[in-house]
Order: structure tokens, then C-alpha cells, then sequence
């Protein structure tokens, strides 16, 4: 399966744009974490998970295929950023107390990354993968959010999205004691910050390297005058689920 990076050539953008992840979801993962050695964070982008882990952790491991994702990363000094793919890696055999890979494991060839996991994780290491499905805003907004994404810029979705679709139903997932849970993240947003998180998708970028415009303006124009003036509450529904290497 080839290597495949959508991200890159917006590097900038998706360091400043893309959301984060509720506390509550970092809370449930350390509860089942006896040892905070080393946790590994794959395709960490600008290293917003790396970035938290390292809070719990002696020392964070943090890897990605974009070197220019990683010129974005947030620095700590218990982070050490590598460029490599998820599915070979240069780490030593049962080196992580916690895996996690957030809102990417659709990018990857996903039974190579698992057995990377096996290989790299700990006995007992505790993975978690995890990811987020579209916007809800309210009854006014919703509807046209849901337009773009299925028909102005759906048919530039990679085939791999559906996975996230569908809540990564149809990826193996190879290890014991499973466990599923769902959160949801609430932000405040303006118009401005809503339309430039839209501008992160690969989608979106697709379009506008295919037709040299911005699709984004034409949400903007419809969402003017429903939005107003201010910041409105968006909410992103996150799907985990969690396992462990036997």
C-alpha cells in the first residue's frame, strides 16, 4: 500500500486550524495506564496529542510521513519528533506503554501498522485509536454544512474517509480487553475560525488543486447571515476505541 499524504502542503494551516481533543478522553486513557514510561504518538501532525502525553509521560516518541507537519510541531523537551510511516519504524521491540494514533488510522495500511504495534508495544501496552465525525451546529446550519461535505466537495474525499464514516467498523483491530467510548468536543468558534478549519480538509484542498478556487466561500455566503455576529458553539462527536498487546 502506498504512502499517502494529504496534509503537507497545508502545514501551516492545519497547525493553527485543526481542533484538538477533550480532557476527558486523555482522562479515560491514564486510568488504564499503570506505567507512563514512553508513549508513542502516531502521525502526530503538529503534535497536538504528543503534546499532551508529555505531560503524563517520562518521554513521548512522536512520528509522522510530513516533515513539514513536524516543522509545525509543538516543542517540549520530553518530545523527540521523527519523520517515518506508521507502519515501519526505527524503535526497539517492546519499547511503549501507550500507542495512540488520532483521526489518521484511515491513511494507513492498517494491518502493517498493527503489526508494528505488536512489535514495538510493550506486554500489556494499552493502544488507542480514535477519531472525530463532522460539525453539529444547530438546525439553521447544520443542513448546509452537510451539503458541502456530501456534494460540493464529497466526490474529493479519498475512498479512506469512509472509514471514519463508519467509525473504523470495517478495520481490524487485533488486540485483547476492547473497549469502545465516545466523547464530544466543544468549541467556540466565529465564522472566520469555523471557514479556515474547513480550508484543513484534504478534500477542500483537493478542490482547490483541481479548479484554482477556494470552495469554502461558497459555505461563507450561505452561512453569513445564519451565523452572525460572534462566536457559535460547534461540536465534533469522537469515536475511541482502545486494546491492549497481549
Amino acid at each position: 500500500m502506498a504512502t499517502i499524504d494529504r496534509f503537507s502542503g497545508h502545514a501551516d494551516l492545519y497547525a493553527q486550524y485543526r481542533i484538538d481533543y477533550p480532557s476527558e478522553l486523555y482522562e479515560f486513557l491514564l486510568t488504564r495506564i499503570e506505567n507512563r514510561q514512553k508513549a508513542w504518538d502516531c502521525a502526530t501532525g503538529n503534535g497536538q496529542v504528543a503534546s499532551e502525553l508529555a505531560r503524563y509521560f517520562e518521554i513521548v516518541e512522536a512520528t509522522d510521513i510530513s516533515a513539514q507537519q513536524l516543522e509545525q510541531a509543538v516543542r517540549k523537551p520530553n518530545i523527540q519528533y521523527t519523520v517515518c510511516p506508521a507502519e515501519q519504524t526505527v524503535f526497539a521491540d517492546h519499547s511503549f506503554d501507550l500507542i495512540t494514533v488520532a483521526q489518521a488510522l484511515h491513511w494507513f495500511d492498517a494491518d502493517a501498522f498493527h503489526r508494528e504495534v505488536r512489535r514495538v508495544g510493550k506486554p500489556g501496552a494499552l493502544v488507542a485509536e480514535w477519531g472525530y465525525g463532522g460539525v453539529q451546529i444547530d438546525a439553521a446550519v447544520d443542513p448546509i454544512f452537510n451539503h458541502f461535505y456530501e456534494h460540493i466537495v464529497g466526490p474529493y474525499w479519498d475512498e479512506n474517509r469512509r472509514h471514519v464514516e463508519d467509525r473504523y467498523a470495517r478495520i481490524p483491530f487485533p488486540f485483547s480487553e476492547v473497549e469502545q467510548r465516545e466523547f464530544t468536543i466543544y468549541r467556540n468558534w466565529d465564522l472566520e475560525r469555523f471557514l479556515n478549519y474547513l480550508r484543513t480538509w484534504s478534500s477542500v484542498q483537493k478542490y482547490i488543486r483541481q479548479h484554482g478556487h477556494d470552495p469554502v466561500l461558497w459555505i461563507a455566503d450561505q452561512l453569513k447571515s445564519r451565523w452572525a455576529n460572534g462566536e457559535r458553539q460547534v461540536r465534533f462527536p469522537v469515536f475511541l476505541r482502545t486494546g491492549r498487546k497481549v
